[in-house]
């Protein structure tokens, strides 16, 4: 797993997922799978509705081991099946605070699949504060990580 902050405004965060990009998709992409998986270490999460479509929102709440549960809305912007899906990212409240845009990319290596998660953020002061006040590099590389240990499941007969 690699981190690159291609600007001051970015996080880059990839990993190589041990199974076919086809499942990958559809572990990203569909409810049954996502709550499964879907963020951090010891966070579970929730959906409360999930319309995968340009336009379409993916609903949830993300409750942390600690007790406390954090609303999210992801607003699809581009979906490019089973190569990219682009999003608006926020906390789901009033004036939608914390907003962010992601692109994920899905690339076959081989049988495998790399995926590559670039958040962009509205400025510097942004990306830092996602940075310290959530650990968003390390939430995202524990996020690729329980993917990646969920795949291999849904990959075995």
């Amino acid at each position: 797993m690699t981190t690159d902050q291609a600007t001051d405004r970015e996080i880059v965060i990839d990993r190589v997922v041990d199974a076919p990009r086809d499942v990958v998709w559809e572990a990203w992409t569909q409810r049954e799978h996502l709550d499964r998986w879907w963020g951090p270490d010891g966070f579970t999460t929730t959906t409360h509705e999930i319309d995968v479509r340009v336009g379409g929102v993916w609903r949830f709440i993300m409750h942390g081991p600690d007790g406390v549960d954090y609303k999210n809305r992801i607003t699809y912007r581009e979906i490019t099946p089973p190569e990219r899906l682009v999003y608006a990212h926020d906390d789901d409240g009033e004036g939608a605070s914390g907003a962010f845009m992601s692109t994920v990319t899905f690339d076959d290596v081989g049988g495998t699949t790399r995926v590559t998660l670039r958040a962009l953020f509205s400025s510097k002061a942004e990306r830092d504060r996602h940075v310290e006040e959530y650990g968003a590099i390390e939430g995202g590389k524990q996020t690729l990580g329980r993917l990646a240990e969920y795949v291999a499941q849904m990959s075995q007969p």
